[in-house]
């Protein structure tokens, strides 16, 4: 992983993001800001673990860099606003980010966008915005730095010396060596870092990430009408490997094609495709333009609840982590064609049978069961626990500078 933990000394920054709910519920301006409060000493580890409302004045700034971070923050922000934080947020145009902020008429200061494949010019997009960011966050002072692995945010609150908790469930993420975060925080089935002192300020939630706004989730029942799929088609959403990721791997894209003529070959299957960007979705609209003008294969000309989408599926099959996730926490069949070093979440829920690793293009043919699912009520496991856990971390780290005391 790449997150090291080092107090850190002096003052503050800011970073962007999107956000993904309904705008009837959060149509207003979301702003976290932070003071820039100095570090100076080890932190006491040794907090009571009780409920604590926020001080009036603090201020808190989240940085949201990737699609999957807009519904995971969400209802943290609802929370800590409601016990009296200020919250600024930011987020970078990558992916789906701007799409969904249009979606839900979400207003958040956007900075910074996708510098594509290359590794070198990724290091030099993550420089240049958390450049971008520095003059943005100065002016607001924030107490707390807030993200899921933003790389920009920690980059800025390291020279600015905001302390800052970044949360990850990818325990092989590309590392940074000279970035330190003050606090950490993974799921249970997440390893414990090597060093002690990560460990000392590592706090280990429980269940999954998804499951902080999983259960928020209401299906809509008539979404398969709307994308034009007949109540007998089988569903299939697949989403393509994420080619430009550093962890990407070539084999995850003969999965890949390997699963897509399957589903062609089925009289009955319709596939709804999801490309990451604009440039992937050239590429597949070329590669399948037959299946496409023929709407065996659809992909949708805007952005789309990607939680109603994985309901309304019979099946799912993903090169990605989080839609891989959200599946299992929603109990729908899913099968991961990612090809890069399988991390501790997912080899959980492989063990638990809530998720197939599909390793060769012979498990695609023998292990996908194309079959219709019985569409019930979901029910969600940790529906009480994962959200207030993290919730009161930040707290404790907000008001006391340390983690609540363990029982």
């Amino acid at each position: 992983m790449f997150f090291d933990v080092e107090p850190i000394r002096n003052s503050c920054v800011c970073v962007e993001f999107s956000l993904h709910t309904r705008a009837s519920q959060y149509s207003s301006h979301i702003r976290v800001q932070a003071d820039m409060t100095a570090v100076d000493q080890e932190p006491d580890l040794n907090a009571t673990d009780q409920t604590v409302r926020g001080s009036a004045s603090k201020k808190i700034w989240i940085d949201l860099d990737n699609s999957p971070h807009v519904p995971f923050f969400l209802p943290i922000m609802e929370e800590l606003r409601n016990r009296g934080y200020e919250i600024l947020v930011t987020a970078r145009d990558s992916y789906q980010v701007c799409e969904l902020l249009d979606l839900y008429d979400l207003p958040c200061k956007v900075i910074g966008g996708h510098w594509g494949k290359n590794r070198m010019l990724k290091m030099l997009g993550t420089c240049f915005r958390a450049i971008r960011l520095l003059p943005f966050i100065v002016g607001d002072r924030p107490d707390l730095a807030v993200s899921h692995g933003s790389r920009a945010q920690m980059l800025a609150s390291f020279l600015l010396g905001i302390p800052t908790i970044v949360m990850y469930d990818y325990e092989f993420v590309s590392r940074v060596p000279f970035l330190r975060s003050l606090w950490l925080g993974a799921p249970e089935y997440v390893p414990d870092p090597v060093d002690h002192k990560a460990k000392a300020r590592m706090f280990k939630y429980p269940g999954l990430k998804e499951e902080v706004y999983v259960p928020r989730f209401r299906p809509d029942p008539t979404l398969r009408r709307q994308l034009g799929i007949a109540s007998d088609d089988l569903m299939i959403l697949v989403r393509p490997p994420a080619t430009e990721a550093h962890y990407h791997n070539p084999e995850a894209e003969v999965l890949f094609e390997a699963a897509m003529q399957m589903f062609m070959e089925q009289l009955k299957t319709r596939v709804i495709l999801l490309p990451r960007n604009e440039r992937q979705a050239a590429v597949l609209q070329k590669a399948w333009a037959r299946w496409i003008a023929e709407r065996k294969i659809v992909i949708p000309q805007q952005a789309m609840d990607g939680l109603n989408l994985i309901w309304s599926s019979d099946l799912v099959v993903s090169g990605g982590g989080t839609m891989n996730r959200e599946a299992a926490a929603l109990g729908v069949p899913v099968y991961s064609i990612f090809r890069g070093t399988i991390g501790a979440v997912d080899r959980y829920l492989a063990s638990r049978n809530r998720l197939v690793l599909l390793e060769t293009v012979a498990d695609v043919r023998t292990k996908i069961a194309l079959q219709r699912r019985r569409f019930e009520n979901p029910h969600f496991d940790n529906q009480s626990a994962t959200l207030p856990y993290i919730v009161e971390r930040i707290v404790s780290i907000a008001e006391h500078g340390c983690l609540p005391e363990r029982r």
